[in-house]
């Protein structure tokens, strides 16, 4: 398995050039990139302006582990309003646009929400309405994936929506398409369910990991501790992988940043990813 590291891991607003030379420093095998309204990779930003990012980041020494985006949290597959729905499967088309001139070979996909409570005021939509707009939506985006040979990785976050392995596992096979699979956050799962578990339950369906790691008993938001400060079950999930023959980027997606000395989560993320794949010189 290879090490990255997400780019929201980084202070806000540090240029993507210093984030690079950082997770370089810490010992990242590859840097996951977020596609933003604005800036430097956002909806205005160009295939030369992106071939360009792609070409300075291998020149650095790194790889793109992924395209991920915050920009589902505002618009949503499953929304009551057209528009929105409509915005939310053009953010999508630009994602695979983007990744596939970055040489990612997988984009990050929140595929629409029935409710969200850490955003105040969100939309709340009927549970069988967002699972067909949902399944609707990824299905035409489907066919866009396979064309520019990237993969749709649904990711499972807090949104009231495929809360379950099994239902997630129905979800991306009712979809039918290899190009479109489970990007699995570890430590999301941890407040409901058991990692491992969904790890053996996707199987091969399974195209990116995020790591990230959770305290049960702090509950909400406050939950999302360090790597290995949580109730994630580290040994279980890495065996769960092997055993399913997983090798690709296992990225650690740290937020919200240290509010002193911000570089430090990089090196300490780095040093427990180590840890937790085995690529320490001593034993536990």
């Amino acid at each position: 398995m290879k090490k990255g590291i997400n780019i929201w891991s980084f202070r806000e607003g540090m240029p993507i050039k210093e984030c690079v030379r950082l997770a370089k420093a810490a010992g990242f095998d590859g840097i996951e990139l977020s596609l933003n309204e604005s800036g430097e990779m956002g909806l205005q930003t160009t295939e030369k302006e992106a071939r360009e990012l792609r070409d300075s980041i291998a020149e650095a020494g790194l790889e793109i582990a992924g395209l991920a985006t915050g920009l589902y949290w505002s618009y949503a597959m499953t929304s009551e309003s057209e528009a929105n729905r409509t915005k939310a499967m053009d953010v999508c088309k630009k994602q695979l646009e983007l990744a596939a001139v970055l040489g990612a070979d997988t984009i990050l996909v929140i595929p629409g929400a029935v409710g969200v409570d850490f955003i105040p005021g969100s939309e709340v939509v009927s549970y069988d309405k967002a699972y067909d707009r949902a399944l609707e939506a990824i299905g035409k985006l489907a066919l866009e994936a396979e064309r520019l040979g990237v993969a749709i990785g649904i990711e499972n976050v807090w949104n009231k929506f495929l809360l379950s392995p099994l239902e997630m596992r129905g979800f991306i096979d009712a979809v039918g398409s290899r190009f479109v699979g489970s990007y699995l956050d570890v430590g999301n799962i941890v407040h409901s369910g058991y990692p491992e578990q969904w790890v053996r339950i996707l199987g091969d369906r399974i195209k990116k990991v995020h790591f990230k790691d959770y305290r049960r008993e702090a509950g909400g938001l406050h939950g999302f501790v360090d790597l290995l400060a949580g109730d994630v079950d580290y040994p279980a999930v890495v065996s769960a992988l092997k055993e399913i023959g997983y090798d690709g980027y296992v990225t650690g997606e740290m937020i919200p940043a240290y509010k002193h000395y911000t570089e430090q989560i990089i090196f300490n993320t780095s040093a427990s990813m180590d840890a937790i794949l085995g690529r320490t010189d001593y034993k536990a």
